[in-house]
């Protein structure tokens, strides 16, 4: 049986209505996958910014708190070296005083004596030779001659071992030092010097290094 106009008509509307849903229920689809993609992304970017932000600032902290460990380094090292200083012109003025105070110790003949014999006797252990000969201020000859025999046997009992030391009265130490003496060994191959002013430059020397010592640990820990 052929259809009527009317049903043609009927059928077309109804096969364009249902198009329009199909078309209308994927535009949806579309759109609202396109705006889950979109939030997708948009919280990947925010959450990629976050994250740059977050490093950015952390990276700036770390570089203050390194420069701030610098400056307090520099500061305390400023300060120790200022400490440093102060010592060092305390140490050295002593030693002044104590250069300007030499010419005095050899007034005191006992005491000078008494030095002597110490200066003597650590130059003999210092050798450990059997053969010495000490040099001397020409005016320090006695004196040196009087404490010889203390200083050989204090050697003798502390090493069992005999020692010959005689004075070289050809040449005598200038008589500008404050006093002490030179002893020599080995034909003068060897030789220990134990003046008053060599001493005094060994306390020097020594106090320096003591000085130097805390800053150079100090430093250590800084590197």
């Amino acid at each position: 049986m052929a259809l009527s106009d009317a049903d043609v008509q009927k059928q077309i509307k109804h096969m364009m209505a249902f198009i329009d849903q199909e078309a209308n229920e994927k535009a949806e689809e579309i759109d609202a996958k396109a705006e889950e993609e979109f939030n997708i992304e948009k919280g990947r970017l925010v959450q990629q910014q976050r994250v740059k932000i977050m490093e950015y600032y952390e990276k700036k902290e770390k570089n203050l708190e390194l420069q701030k460990k610098i400056q307090n380094s520099n500061l305390l090292n400023q300060a120790r070296l200022r400490v440093l200083k102060a010592r060092e012109d305390h140490v050295e003025s002593l030693l002044e005083e104590a250069r300007m105070r030499l010419g005095t110790v050899t007034k005191d003949t006992i005491k000078y004596s008494k030095l002597l014999e110490g200066l003597i006797t650590q130059g003999l252990f210092q050798l450990l030779e059997s053969v010495v000969v000490i040099q001397t201020r020409r005016q320090d000859t006695a004196l040196v001659e009087s404490v010889l025999p203390q200083c050989i046997e204090a050697y003798k009992k502390e090493t069992k071992k005999s020692v010959d030391v005689s004075i070289d009265k050809e040449n005598f130490l200038d008589s500008d030092i404050s006093g002490g003496v030179v002893l020599l060994a080995q034909r003068g191959k060897i030789r220990v010097e134990n003046t008053l002013e060599s001493r005094l430059e060994l306390i020097s020397k020594q106090s320096k290094f003591q000085l130097l010592e805390p800053s150079q640990v100090k430093s250590s820990e800084g590197s």
